[in-house]
């Protein structure tokens, strides 16, 4: 079997923001009351609905791109799709970089750069 690193981390980002998404959408409430008290001393503070639905989207979007990359690369060793999905994951992650840089907190943001060193090797192994 071909591109069995580039799938297994397609998975990866997948189920990371596909799960994600789906914790946004049915604890809407919950997380941006959250939201709010994380960001209450932030620019932020009166846009963290909006902000939300941004990173919601896009995080539908990188998870979409990277079971269908996925997919793709089984089938075909099509790249195009895994390609665009670690992109995406690789913004989305950004996105959650700055928040949590902006919030000063310095652990979360930690947290996140775990997230984007296999975001960003799959970018560079689908290239």
């Amino acid at each position: 079997m071909n591109n069995v690193a580039s799938i297994l981390l397609l998975a990866f980002l997948a189920l990371t923001f596909l799960q994600s998404g789906y914790e946004k959408i049915f604890y809407w409430k919950d997380n941006v009351e959250w939201l709010k008290g994380h960001f209450a001393k932030t620019p932020l503070k009166n846009q963290v609905p909006l902000a939300l639905l941004h990173l919601l989207i896009l995080e539908l979007i990188s998870g979409i791109l990277c079971v269908v990359g996925a997919i793709q690369l089984l089938t075909n060793s099509g790249r195009e799709f895994g390609f665009y999905g670690a992109i995406f994951s690789c913004i989305c992650l950004l996105m959650m970089l700055f928040g949590q840089r902006l919030a000063k907190d310095y652990d979360g943001a930690r947290t996140i750069v775990i997230y984007f060193i296999p975001a960003v090797m799959a970018v560079y192994w689908l290239n």
